[in-house]
């Protein structure tokens, strides 16, 4: 408790210089916003989001339009405090029901594939010798839900700007090209509806873009997909706990000593307070559909929830925009010549993941005959 109060006096004193560049960010946050909604092309619009959007429009502002030192505690204060309130409120939007209502091949598809994801950057990582927190972020994105999962993981490992903008743009180009590449390999195989559905739900990188997959096949494949999705969005919360305990762990070997034991010790970096966050909101939302005072869904909610489903509605937008804002953030906070350092390497690494991925789990489902036939 002692360690919350000192963290919401620490955000009360950060909030005032911050005041300035949170302007900026917000500016940047609403424009990509904008941006995104001028886009005539419903294609396109599932493909881009207006994640990545403010990401690139933050690069250009500072590469090439700059800003004075006076807006830097802002982008950091959207980067740390704004992006963990994000993190927390997107707990609510997961529950643990729609887990159950996949079906247990579903689940076992995910979790297999999940794995493998996580493995298989890891490796690559290894081979073309990329920053390991980089990689990181490109598993977590091709194994959960893309750009939300790489937001979540990146202040739990202590990732730099660099490195998320980096993961932002290889799981958004991998995902834009499974929407053009999935549907024709699932008409070329006479996939059923129920097993593309599967393989789009269980390998496709963020959810739109795995509603826009679907789409491109059927409308069954899509419904499928987006059940398996939300699946592979609720295993988030666990995966975050234990990458965050095996980064504490992997911290206290490299210190001797008392900062050993402190490291070891210390909760905030075995599970911090923001992931707490998030796990207490998806255990509200999960609670709230058992005992019918929150709605299983909000786009079809019964009449008596219809008042808690709006009240979901906004705070789910709440989170939407205060992720935006963070992405903003971190486009903002982005230094080109970092990125120059790592080179195309990373671009690599997520298309290995993401092919390899893909040729597993349409293996696995043709395999087991998961999904039907019809």
């Amino acid at each position: 408790m002692n360690a919350l109060l000192a963290e919401w006096r620490k955000i009360g004193r950060e909030l005032g210089p911050a005041l300035p560049g949170l302007a900026l960010v917000a500016a940047v946050a609403i424009a990509s916003r904008l941006l995104y909604g001028l886009i005539p092309w419903d294609v396109v619009k599932k493909a881009v989001s207006e994640v990545l959007i403010a990401v690139l429009l933050g690069l250009i502002i500072r590469t090439y339009v700059g800003f004075g030192k006076s807006l830097e505690p802002g982008i950091r204060f959207a980067l740390q405090r704004v992006l963990r309130l994000g993190i927390i409120l997107l707990g609510l939007r997961l529950s643990l029901q729609a887990v159950v209502k996949t079906g247990l091949s579903a689940l076992v598809l995910v979790l297999v594939c999940m794995s493998v994801a996580l493995t298989l950057a890891y490796l690559a990582g290894r081979i073309f010798r990329i920053p390991p927190r980089l990689a990181v972020l490109i598993g977590v994105g091709t194994a959960i839900c893309g750009n939300s999962a790489i937001i979540a993981i990146a202040p739990v490992i202590e990732a730099k700007d660099e490195d998320v903008s980096f993961a932002v743009a290889t799981i958004t180009l991998f995902g834009t090209l499974a929407i053009i590449v999935y549907p024709l390999v699932g008409h070329a195989l006479a996939l059923s509806n129920g097993a593309f559905g599967m393989w789009a739900g269980s390998a496709v990188n963020d959810t739109s873009q795995v509603v826009a997959t679907g789409a491109a096949f059927s409308e069954a494949a899509r419904d499928v997909a987006t059940v398996v999705k939300l699946t592979r969005n609720t295993l988030m919360a666990p995966l975050i706990v234990l990458i965050g305990l095996l980064y504490a762990s992997a911290s206290a070997h490299q210190l001797t000593g008392k900062a050993a034991d402190a490291t070891r010790l210390t909760l905030g970096k075995l599970a911090p307070w923001f992931v707490l966050g998030f796990l207490l909101m998806t255990l509200v939302r999960t609670l709230g559909v058992a005992l019918n005072v929150l709605p299983q869904s909000t786009s079809n909610a019964p009449a008596n929830l219809k008042t808690a489903a709006g009240a979901l509605v906004f705070l789910d937008e709440a989170a939407k925009f205060a992720i935006l804002m963070a992405l903003s953030g971190i486009g903002l906070g982005t230094k080109i010549e970092e990125m120059h350092k790592t080179g195309l390497r990373p671009f690599v690494v997520g298309l290995c993941v993401a092919a390899l991925l893909a040729v597993f789990s349409l293996s696995l489902i043709v395999f087991f005959g998961w999904g039907g036939t019809a």
